[in-house]
């Protein structure tokens, strides 16, 4: 039930303001990225439970959804601890390159960090709900904040 509601929520923010570029200067992939990216994405396909990204929220980020406004099929896991909520997604469908970290905290924003298995972060910002609000993330910020979501999805696949 509160994940439909974080993703209904995330859905209209990301409506209402077109996603922005992934920030100035962020990097191609580390040596961490690329090979955890694929760890994580894989672990995903095998276990993640069947759910969909909206079709809104699919072409604010850039990746579009199927033509006539029907949601992006995904592969999906997601935790809470501390009150703060993270779900990771990939494509269900074979051919699409795409892994997406959504990390919902309590103070009402929601970080964005959307990333390929190839090519690693692309775009990473920050929305608020309440205040119809998006922002890019610094390059510095997201960066880190970024190979902190890779530490924590790795782990969970190593781990479940």
């Amino acid at each position: 039930m509160r994940l439909a509601a974080f993703l209904a929520a995330l859905g209209l923010a990301c409506a209402a303001h077109a996603a922005p570029s992934a920030p100035a200067g962020v990097q191609k992939e580390s040596a961490l990225e690329s090979p955890t990216l694929r760890s994580i994405a894989g672990w995903l396909r095998a276990h993640g439970a069947s759910g969909y990204l909206g079709a809104d929220v699919a072409e604010a980020m850039g990746i579009g959804g199927d033509a006539g406004g029907d949601s992006l099929p995904a592969r999906q896991r997601g935790f809470r601890n501390d009150q703060v909520l993270r779900i990771a997604q990939i494509p269900a469908e074979e051919g699409r390159d795409f892994v997406l970290f959504m990390v919902q905290h309590p103070d009402d924003q929601v970080f964005f960090y959307f990333s390929t298995v190839r090519e690693g972060l692309k775009k990473a910002f920050v929305s608020i709900p309440s205040r119809n609000v998006v922002a890019p993330l610094e390059r510095h910020e997201a960066e880190r904040n970024f190979r902190s979501e890779l530490l924590y999805w790795e782990d969970k696949a190593a781990t479940r």
